[in-house]
Parts: C-alpha cells; sequence; structure tokens
C-alpha cells in the first residue's frame, strides 16, 4: 500500500471504506497517527455523509491524559486485500486519522526526501 507526504508533512494514505448494511463503497484520505492507538477517526462532517451505523459510546484518553466520552460507528474497510469491520471514532478535526490499531504487524516507511509513504 502506498501514499505520499503532503505539504504539511502529513504521511497520507487512501483506503477504501464500506457501509456494513448497503456495501456502498467509499475512498477516504487519511492522515497517518502513530500516537492514535484505535483504528480510523472521522470527522463528524465526513461521518454523516457516510450513514455508517451507530454503535456503542466509548471513553477515550487523550494526549494530555484527560478522558473523553466518544462516539463509536460500524464500518469496514479494505484491508491488504480483505474487508475487516472496524470500530470508528467520530471526532470534530478536520482529517481522518488511521491509527495503530491497523497498524500493527505492517511495516511503515515514511520518506521525507522523497514524499512518499509505504505500508507493507
Amino acid at each position: 500500500m502506498t501514499g505520499s507526504v503532503d505539504a504539511a508533512g502529513r504521511a497520507l494514505l487512501i483506503v477504501s471504506l464500506r457501509h456494513p448494511a448497503t456495501g456502498t463503497t467509499t475512498d477516504l484520505t487519511v492522515w497517518i497517527d502513530t500516537g492514535f492507538t484505535g483504528d480510523l477517526i472521522i470527522p463528524r462532517t465526513q461521518l454523516v455523509s457516510l450513514g455508517l451505523p451507530l454503535g456503542p459510546t466509548v471513553y477515550a484518553v487523550l494526549a494530555d491524559g484527560s478522558q473523553i466520552e466518544v462516539e463509536t460507528y460500524s464500518c469496514e474497510i479494505h484491508w491488504f486485500g480483505q474487508w475487516q469491520t472496524i470500530e470508528v471514532l467520530v471526532s470534530d478535526g478536520q482529517l481522518p486519522l488511521l491509527g495503530v490499531g491497523l497498524l500493527l504487524g505492517h511495516d511503515l516507511v515514511v520518506s521525507y526526501t522523497q514524499n512518499s509513504v509505504t505500508l507493507s
């Protein structure tokens, strides 16, 4: 899987998501965030347009140690040739974040000289 580094230095990948009930697919550009231990965070504005089914509310610990309640949604991601069900968190941010939950077991190489990202 390959991606790119944008002008702001963010490591980006394009992933395919699928609605678990309707089968509708969409491609989403995500920012790799190795500080996030979950699978995927999607901004509320984008999440609404996807129409994903609501899951349970969970508690998340932020980088400053504070704890917040976060809505979750069910989604499928096309990940290394297979559709996999994941839990998506909602945020008020501007970019979707792909976390360590999906990176475990893979090698991530980010080249800032070539503006490239490789996940294998």
